[in-house]
C-alpha cells in the first residue's frame, strides 16, 4: 500500500508535488475512480494518468547528459517550439529531468525514473554541490570574484556563499549548493556583468567530463552508490 503521489512519483510520471497538481485536476484514477489527495494504491491496483495505464518499474534509471543549448527542461508542451529535453533524447522507457538546466546553458544534467532520489536531489536545504564554468563578457577583477562568493541579494533573497575560481580573464568556476532561478546569470548581472557562456560540469560525485555534446551515458555502478549515499 503507498500513497498515490508517491506512486506516480516512483513510476516516473513526475515528482510528489507534480503529482499533486494532476489529483487536484481530476487527472488521476485508481481503479477508474477519481483519485484525491491521500488516495492509497494496493497491489493490483489500475491506476491512470489521462487515461494512460501507470506501472512502476523496479529497475531505477539514471543517466547523465550534455545538455545543448536550446533545449529546455520543462515537460512538453504542444503549443511551444522549443525542442523538450525528452524528445531530445528519445530514450525507451520513461524518465524525467531531476532539476533544470535553463534554455541558453548546456552541460549536465541527470535524468532518472526515481522520483524519490530526485526529491532528495532538489531540496535545497541538502546543500548539494554543482559545479559550472563560467564565462562573462568582460574581464572581472578580484574584486567581483569576492563579492560573488560571499553571497548577493537576488530574487528576494541573498545567495549562499559559494566558491569561485578564476580560471581566465573572463572565466571561472563557481560551486553552488542551491538552485535559484538563473542564479549564476542574475549573480552577474548584479555587478553588471553579463553571461556569455554557462556550463554545468559537476553534480555531486557526478562529472560531465568527456561525453559528448548532446549525448547521454548510463552512471557507473559506482557512481550510483556514492550518489544515494550523499542524498542520506
Amino acid at each position: 500500500m503507498v500513497r498515490i503521489n508517491k506512486y506516480l512519483s516512483e513510476a516516473g510520471v513526475c515528482s510528489r508535488r507534480g503529482a499533486d497538481k494532476l489529483i487536484k485536476e481530476g487527472r488521476v484514477l485508481i481503479n477508474r475512480n477519481l483519485a484525491f489527495l491521500g488516495s492509497v494504491v494496493n497491489e493490483g491496483d489500475e491506476v491512470q494518468v489521462d487515461e494512460i495505464i501507470v506501472r512502476t518499474s523496479s529497475k531505477k534509471i539514471l543517466i547523465a547528459f550534455n545538455k545543448p543549448r536550446g533545449i529546455v527542461c520543462t515537460t512538453a508542451d504542444p503549443k511551444s517550439k522549443d525542442t523538450n529535453i525528452i524528445e531530445y533524447i528519445g530514450y525507451p522507457e520513461r524518465i524525467f529531468p531531476m532539476g533544470r538546466l535553463d534554455k541558453e546553458s548546456e552541460g549536465l544534467i541527470l535524468l532518472s525514473n526515481d522520483g524519490d532520489m530526485s526529491n532528495k536531489l532538489m531540496k535545497a536545504r541538502n546543500n548539494h554541490e554543482k559545479e559550472y564554468e563560467v564565462e562573462v563578457n568582460r574581464p572581472f577583477d578580484d574584486v567581483f570574484l569576492k563579492g560573488m562568493s560571499e553571497g548577493v541579494p537576488i530574487l528576494d533573497t541573498v545567495t549562499r556563499k559559494c566558491t569561485l575560481k578564476r580560471t581566465g580573464k573572463t572565466t571561472f568556476n563557481i560551486i553552488l549548493t542551491q538552485g535559484l532561478n538563473r542564479q549564476i546569470r542574475r549573480m552577474c548581472e548584479y555587478f553588471g556583468y553579463k553571461v556569455v557562456k554557462l556550463r554545468r560540469i559537476r553534480i555531486m560525485n557526478i562529472k560531465l567530463g568527456n561525453l559528448k555534446l548532446g549525448a547521454y551515458r548510463n552512471v557507473t555502478d559506482k557512481e550510483y552508490a556514492e550518489l544515494i549515499k550523499g542524498l542520506r
